[in-house]
């Protein structure tokens, strides 16, 4: 390992020892939830996701393969999980043009920018540890922020929670970020004491920095003693058994390591590859697809929501944290996977980037660039699917994503977790379907919350049921509950002369009874 690394590794060391912040003052909160027996989780009503996928592999691979000759990136690996089993896993191309090595899933490909979202968690885990907290001005660890100059007197001071969302007001630093990697700690501080320049206010809007990224790393060695380095070896690596990941290239045998380059003059050039150092925190991570497979399928073990045993780095509940947007905007120009228009929400979370279009396709992702290098993951929550890609080609960015989703989500036609219906909406849908016809005063006091009559009052909404009733006809069968939640939803009722179509939602008392209720009649096409 050089001695630089080693350096930086002792400062560091050093500043943490000699920090005025102390990590025991703060102390953990201890708190017992009591959950429902009856609530039942989000579940795929045909759960063939992986063998779908395995049987388009070859499609897949081909797209890929493509993708990368088209680009003249040297060498590419990529893989698809399915939950926690890497499903599709391939490579082409070479790592080292000299020596003439192949890529395969097992290369350490530098992922640059998909570092900050383990950055993030380290964040998350300290915080539920109660060693910090996100509403933390963030020159309680970083003293040397308290002297920094706002653009105006009125701004908020940067929080952690600013730092994770790229709100604290820094600019955009691609690519001068990229290049300051390898610099040792003293310069991240002398730059603080110095002042660092702002763009924005703080907690006013995103941007993308990297030197925020770089502070949170800092603030990790300093709140938990150790190196952020080893604080996220231990306690993130580990845990995932993600045993063939590092921070320092100097730790990973030739014949494995990626070498990254650049396209110019008509011809690939070799990128010096960086130490790591103050600013890894924000790109550093050197990994392989298979090792980042079980990353991935951390994350999309927190969906769905429910009550089995916790036993990961952090909590599937500081997972779907991680997972939410915290800055939301409106992209109209969004295409879809077919090129055609299709209108997102998107935004950032904790290290991830939030995307929700108008199919309503919800997925994650980051992408990862630096001299020599380019990477992107994306998984889908909903349906338990994550995709990787790294490649060795100074700032690779696109990759086949459109196709592959247009591959997964209209030729396979995926489908997403459903929501069971809940046993007092079941019950409820029953009472609902006899009392619209009956109207019986003792079923009405059972399951109508006091709020239904004074709304409006018994003698109307009973004739206006009778109205789409008389339209309807007689009723041949009631169909399923299509639950919104677990309170809420509709089910259809066929008729002689069409569907009459019923919505209710439960209020909130622990006996839940209906407070709104609309029926209409659906006329045969």
């Amino acid at each position: 390992m050089k001695i630089r690394y080693l350096a930086v590794v002792f400062f560091i060391s050093v500043v943490v020892a000699s920090c005025n912040y102390n990590a025991t003052e703060q102390k953990p909160e201890t708190a017992v939830l009591n959950a429902s027996e009856s609530y039942r989780p989000y579940v795929f009503k045909n759960n063939n996701r992986a063998e779908q996928i395995k049987s388009v592999s070859n499609e897949i691979n081909k797209l890929f393969e493509e993708d990368a000759n088209a680009k003249n990136i040297p060498g590419v690996a990529w893989g698809i999980i399915v939950d926690d089993q890497l499903v599709v896993a391939s490579s082409a191309g070479l790592i080292n043009l000299d020596e003439n090595l192949p890529a395969t899933t097992k290369s350490n490909f530098r992922i640059a920018s998909m570092s900050k979202s383990f950055t993030a968690m380290a964040i998350l885990k300290l915080r539920d540890e109660g060693k910090l907290s996100l509403d933390d001005p963030a020159a309680i660890y970083i003293s040397g922020m308290k002297k920094l100059k706002y653009l105006t007197g009125d701004a908020t001071v940067i929080k952690v929670e600013d730092l994770l969302t790229m709100s604290a007001g820094f600019p955009e630093d691609n690519p001068w970020g990229d290049r300051q990697l390898d610099e040792p700690d003293q310069m991240l501080m002398k730059m603080v004491n110095e002042g660092i320049s702002f763009s924005n206010i703080p907690s006013y809007t995103y941007e993308y920095s990297n030197t925020g990224y770089a502070l949170l790393g800092n603030i990790i060695s300093r709140v938990s003693g150790m190196p952020y380095q080893q604080y996220i070896r231990k306690n993130i690596f580990e845990p995932l058994q993600m045993e063939d990941t590092y921070w320092e290239y100097d730790s990973i045998t030739g014949d494995r390591l990626v070498h990254g380059y650049r396209w110019e003059d008509g011809q690939w050039k070799l990128e010096p590859m960086l130490h790591d150092g103050a600013f890894g925190s924000m790109g550093g991570i050197i990994t392989t697809i298979e090792d980042f497979s079980k990353y991935v399928g951390f994350h999309l073990s927190a969906w769905p929501p429910r009550s089995t045993t916790d036993s990961g780095p952090v909590k599937r509940s500081t997972l779907r944290e991680m997972h939410r947007i915290r800055i939301p905007w409106l992209n109209t120009n969004n295409k879809d996977w077919n090129g055609d228009s299709c209108p997102s929400v998107e935004g950032y979370g904790y290290g991830l980037r939030i995307h929700k279009n108008c199919k309503g396709i919800y997925r994650i992702s980051h992408g990862g660039a630096l001299p020599g290098f380019g990477s992107n993951y994306v998984f889908y929550p909903e349906y338990g699917i994550g995709i990787m890609m790294f490649g060795n080609l100074t700032y690779t960015w696109a990759w086949p994503l459109a196709e592959i989703e247009k591959l997964l989500f209209e030729t396979l036609d995926l489908q997403s977790r459903q929501l069971p219906v809940s046993d007092i909406l079941k019950k409820r849908k029953e009472q609902v379907a006899q009392l619209i016809q009956s109207w019986d005063k003792g079923l009405e006091a059972e399951i109508l919350a006091e709020n239904f009559y004074p709304d409006k009052s018994r003698e109307h909404r009973m004739a206006e049921i009778k109205k789409v009733l008389d339209k309807a006809g007689h009723i041949k069968t009631i169909n399923e509950m299509k639950p919104v939640n677990q309170l809420r939803g509709s089910f259809t009722m066929n008729a002689e002369n069409g569907e009459i179509a019923v919505f209710f939602t439960l209020n909130p008392e622990a006996n839940a009874k209906v407070q709104d209720l609309e029926v209409n009649f659906r006329p045969k096409r």
